[in-house]
C-alpha cells in the first residue's frame, strides 16, 4: 500500500523565503525539492495524518507533494494553511486552501471538496481537514504549512 502523509509545520524567520523552509523544517520535508501536483489520490493510495515526516530519502530528491502555504509578516496576524482529504474505495481528492482567517480557510476546503466530488463519480466515504496556524510576532516573517507527501522521494536526476 502506497501511504500519503499529511504533515504541518509553522516557522518564522528574517525572510519570506526563509520562513517557507522553516515551516518546512518543522514539518520535515526541507530536504527535497518538492514538485507540486494537482489533487488526486490514487486509488492505491492511504491517507494518513502525522505529526511530522519521516525519513522519505536522500537530501536533494524530488518529492510529490500537494501542498497549502500561507506568510505573514503583520504583527499579531495569523497564517492559516489548509488541506482537506475526500477518500473511498477508489480514487480521491486533495484540496488546499490559505489565509488569515481559519473559519474561511476551512470553509473554502469544504467548498473546494464538494466541487470536486460533484466533478466525478467516485465513491467517496471519508472527509478530514488538517489546518496549520501561525501567529506572527515580532521582525520578519511567519508562515505555515500542511503538505501532503506523495510516498517516498525519488532521484531528481
Amino acid at each position: 500500500m502506497n501511504t500519503i502523509r499529511v504533515v504541518r509545520g509553522v516557522g518564522t524567520a528574517p525572510t519570506e523565503m526563509a520562513s517557507y523552509d522553516a515551516a518546512l523544517a518543522a514539518a520535515n520535508v526541507h530536504n527535497y525539492n518538492l514538485v507540486a501536483v494537482s489533487s488526486v489520490v490514487p486509488a492505491d493510495a492511504t491517507v494518513e495524518a502525522v505529526d511530522v515526516a519521516p525519513d522519505l530519502g536522500p537530501a536533494g530528491n524530488r518529492l510529490t507533494v500537494v501542498q497549502a502555504r500561507e506568510t505573514t509578516s503583520t504583527p499579531g496576524e495569523t497564517a492559516v494553511a489548509g488541506l482537506g482529504w475526500a477518500t473511498g474505495s477508489g480514487p480521491g481528492l486533495f484540496y488546499e486552501a490559505s489565509g488569515t482567517d481559519e473559519d474561511s480557510v476551512r470553509a473554502a476546503v469544504l467548498d473546494g471538496l464538494d466541487a470536486g466530488r460533484n466533478l466525478r463519480e467516485w465513491s467517496f466515504d471519508d472527509e478530514e481537514v488538517a489546518l496549520t496556524t501561525g501567529t506572527h510576532e515580532g521582525d520578519g516573517y511567519t508562515t505555515a504549512v500542511t503538505v501532503a507527501a506523495y510516498g517516498q522521494s525519488e532521484s531528481i536526476f
